[in-house]
């Protein structure tokens, strides 16, 4: 199950999850219950971070001699930072799911970014490191020495206040091109009107080369994409909450002029088609129920 995805960008409260439950537009696929302790906690940032970061998250886990665990993820439009112990890393915008293996105990900071406020950290289009990763340390100096000090605190506000002090000492120069990217993918997440570029260049009266341009540069992928990747998120969200999903008007309603399209977007986002998807998804709640 997934969870909701047409929600603001800057909302991000503070909240916790426990033993397998996700947080809202997290994009975790269906999976079994964890078969120990669990916790996800997102965090939102300082006023300082607040144009850079859309929050931090820490996630823990203790499987208690279990088999490891793979979790199925589907891509947001936003680079993340995960502080991991020896090993932490940048990741790009993935452009379709991805899977992570959590094995015995563990712990992971993150920091989310604002879809297009990578850049200025980077200094080179955001859409080079798509479906990559680099390490930390290639980017930041004094990372490692950060790490440390992240892991030996013990609480969560600690660990933040840690994570928040490594990015403010870091912040580049004010880019208002940031805000623009930020503010196309924000209505592309929230406004359900937007699902072709066409509409995107009319209310920003723009050219699509210049869109093109701000979103390999700023975001990491394309307006394209990031527009299909919220209408199958809609799909999503639509399959797990209906037992007998009429398929042709789901289409329509996402802006496909026909099934085959939609199946098609959907399966490549996701792995699989939306009859196999939803078929799972009511196997699974048949199975917990």
């Amino acid at each position: 199950m997934i969870g909701k995805t047409r929600q603001s960008l800057n909302s991000t409260p503070e909240r916790a999850h426990l033993h397998g439950q996700f947080s809202q537009g997290c994009g975790v696929l269906q999976h079994s219950p964890s078969p120990g302790s669990y916790r996800h906690t997102r965090h939102a940032p300082s006023p300082v971070l607040a144009n850079w970061v859309l929050h931090f998250w820490i996630e823990t886990w203790d499987w208690d001699g279990a088999a490891p665990q793979r979790r199925e993820v589907l891509p947001h439009p936003c680079v993340h930072l995960a502080f991991v112990p020896g090993r932490s890393r940048i990741f790009g915008v993935q452009l379709s799911k991805f899977s992570r293996e959590l094995r015995g105990q563990g712990r992971v900071v993150g920091v989310k970014f604002r879809p297009g406020a990578f850049y200025p950290f980077l200094h080179r289009p955001v859409s080079t490191i798509a479906n990559s990763s680099l390490p930390l340390q290639e980017l930041f100096i004094g990372a490692a020495d950060a790490e440390r000090e992240m892991f030996a605190r013990s609480n969560d506000a600690e660990i933040i206040e840690v994570a928040s002090r490594f990015i403010a000492e870091r912040l580049p120069q004010e880019d208002p091109a940031v805000g623009t990217a930020c503010e196309i993918v924000e209505a592309i997440a929230t406004d359900k009107a937007i699902t072709r570029v066409q509409h995107i260049l009319a209310r920003w009266e723009t050219k699509e080369r210049t869109l093109q341009r701000l979103f390999a540069r700023y975001v990491g992928a394309s307006a394209r994409w990031v527009i299909k990747r919220y209408r199958v998120y809609e799909s999503l969200e639509s399959l797990d909450s209906d037992p007998y999903p009429d398929w042709a008007r789901l289409a329509l309603e996402l802006g496909y002029f026909d099934q085959a399209h939609f199946i098609n977007d959907f399966r490549k986002l996701v792995g699989c088609t939306p009859v196999d998807y939803h078929r799972a998804c009511r196997s699974t709640t048949s199975l917990r129920n």
